[in-house]
């Protein structure tokens, strides 16, 4: 089982639970071992929007972390993972991670990963952006940490918001080199069919 593919999933107490919760069940779709944990604030989350307990949240992943458990497998670099998606990611916790001083599993596993030099997808939800979130957002791509807001792709033409969620995961998996297939991809789902258009 060593060579199994894993990834790391952070769900932190930004609003947009529902893109932690697809990036799990994209995953079981693709075969690779996600490994979970959840902050206080996005248990809470988690049950305001989507009416779901941390039980059945658990349930989806193929591993679930205490939020506490510094001793963790993900703790370590040794543990071998394609990376880790914070999905969504709020500003304590993307600022907690830019600062290198981690308090709980999750941005202890965000630093793991950093410093491995695994990539880092942050989808962080906030909106407006003030000058102190957006240095803090520089640093981060500067530590080599890959920003990933999740913003509807219309050209996919969603018909629902899950769709349009959906895309968002899906485009972030991208990074990982994952190819999940409720993606729509432009030139095969969308746009111009490779070999329509004439020279």
């Amino acid at each position: 089982m060593e060579d199994r593919q894993r990834l790391i999933v952070g769900i932190s107490g930004a609003s947009g639970a529902i893109y932690g919760l697809r990036t799990l069940d994209a995953l079981a779709e693709l075969g690779v071992e996600s490994h979970l944990v959840v902050t206080k604030a996005a248990a809470l989350t988690l049950n305001q929007e989507q009416g779901l307990p941390p039980v059945e949240l658990n349930a989806r992943a193929s591993v679930a972390h205490k939020i506490g458990d510094i001793g963790a497998s993900i703790a370590s670099g040794s543990f071998r993972t394609l990376g880790m998606i914070v999905a969504p990611c709020s500003v304590r916790t993307m600022s907690e991670i830019a600062t290198g001083v981690t308090s709980t599993l999750l941005t202890r596993a965000a630093d793991v990963t950093l410093k491995e030099r695994r990539p880092l997808v942050l989808m962080v939800r906030e909106t407006p952006l003030h000058l102190g979130h957006l240095r803090t957002l520089v640093k981060l791509a500067e530590m080599g940490a890959i920003i990933a807001p999740p913003l509807p792709a219309f050209y996919a033409r969603p018909g629902t918001v899950l769709e349009m969620v959906d895309q968002s995961v899906g485009r972030a998996l991208d990074l990982f080199g994952l190819d999940w297939a409720s993606t729509k991809r432009w030139g095969r789902d969308i746009g111009p069919v490779e070999g329509d258009v004439e020279a």
